[in-house]
């Protein structure tokens, strides 16, 4: 708005002044807007063009063979997990059975049958028990007979026949 047209429309010079900076106002306003989307506007100028020569199909690839290769990861350690949860049983198994040797123990057992085993810590037992009844050696006997005799005393008669002899001999060499 011109104030021209507002002189033209017969209007006071302090009627013209207050519409004129009221308008100032409202444009101020809108060239605040437009200089903040002309500064995104140009940020997204720039960022598009840090995408320029990106191949699509390239990144695609490389995030599927990623994701790959976190599953196959994952699978991994799930194993490392299993097999230490089984080692850590069988060997509380092997130690409660009280076997003399488990290296000798554990090469009579089927490792991979148990650890594929869907209930391994029965399987684990039942599995010990059969080699405890075909080698029964490689295990600690738990029923040791524990055998107590009576030790032997002082002998009386031995000491005064000692005394005697003594006796004897002190008076042969005239020792009293």
């Amino acid at each position: 708005m011109e104030r021209s047209f507002l002189e033209g429309l017969g209007l006071e010079k302090d009627t013209i002044d207050q519409i004129m900076n009221e308008n100032g106002k409202d444009i101020n306003r809108e060239k605040s807007k437009a200089d903040t989307l002309k500064t995104q506007l140009d940020e997204a100028k720039n960022t598009l063009k840090g995408f320029e020569g990106v191949n699509v199909t390239e990144l695609q690839g490389k995030v599927a063979q990623l994701t790959a290769d976190l599953t196959a990861k994952e699978a991994e350690y799930q194993g490392k997990i299993a097999a230490m949860e089984f080692d850590t049983a069988l060997d509380a198994a092997l130690a409660g059975a009280k076997v003399r040797n488990a290296k000798a123990v554990r090469a009579l057992l089927d490792i991979d049958t148990l650890r594929a085993s869907k209930n391994q810590s029965e399987d684990i037992k039942a599995a010990i028990e059969a080699v405890k009844k075909e080698n029964d050696y490689l295990f600690a006997d738990t029923n040791i007979p524990r055998v107590v005799s009576s030790t032997p005393g002082a002998d009386p008669e031995a000491d005064t026949t000692k005394s005697k002899a003594n006796e004897a001999l002190r008076s042969l060499f005239g020792k009293e």
